[in-house]
């Protein structure tokens, strides 16, 4: 019997100087759960840096060990252009002081057979072009952004116009605003 005053102290079913059971959860916390985040950070490293499923082969040697240059690539098909008439149009203004847009186009065609097309339905591109530039506004112009959207809604029409031949691209050689 304990007297008063004195602690009795009670083992908790641990022996002195024996180790600790770990439960399960802990082990998966602080053993398996690092090591699959080291693991995954790994693999998306590879990834990024480009070492696993790489796009490109490894050269390949030559048998003196030197390895060969690489092989120029083949000049796609020669692409042509074709001058637009300069198109001077006067831009949507709510005021009474008008803009006007002077632009110069080229049209970009890969197939020698689509310039007769081209050709021949030029007052119909010219049509359609001036058709939409008058309803632009001086904003609708402004920055890399509106240069991209007329570029895109321009090179739109001009194939419309001139299906089934096709146009590869809208090429701007020069853009006044006034």
């Amino acid at each position: 019997m304990a007297e008063e005053g004195e602690v009795v102290e009670d083992g908790g079913g641990e022996e002195e100087g024996g180790s600790r059971k770990l439960s399960p959860k802990k082990i998966i916390l602080f053993v398996l759960l690092p090591l699959l985040l080291l693991i995954g950070a790994g693999a998306g490293g590879a990834l990024m840096l480009g070492m696993l499923g790489g796009d490109e082969p490894p050269p390949e040697q030559a048998a003196d060990g030197n390895v060969p240059p690489p092989e120029a690539p083949q000049p796609s098909a020669q692409a042509i252009f074709f001058e637009v008439p300069d198109l001077i149009v006067n831009l949507n203004t709510s005021g009474r002081k008008t803009a006007f847009l002077k632009i110069k186009i080229a049209l970009e065609v890969s197939n020698p057979a689509d310039v007769d097309v081209v050709n021949e339905n030029l007052p119909r591109i010219v049509d359609n072009f001036q058709v939409y530039l008058r309803e632009l506004r001086v904003d609708d112009l402004q920055g890399s952004a509106g240069m991209y959207r007329l570029r895109e809604e321009l090179l739109r029409r001009v194939n419309l116009a001139v299906r089934p031949a096709r146009v590869k691209d809208v090429l701007f050689k020069e853009m006044l605003v006034q």
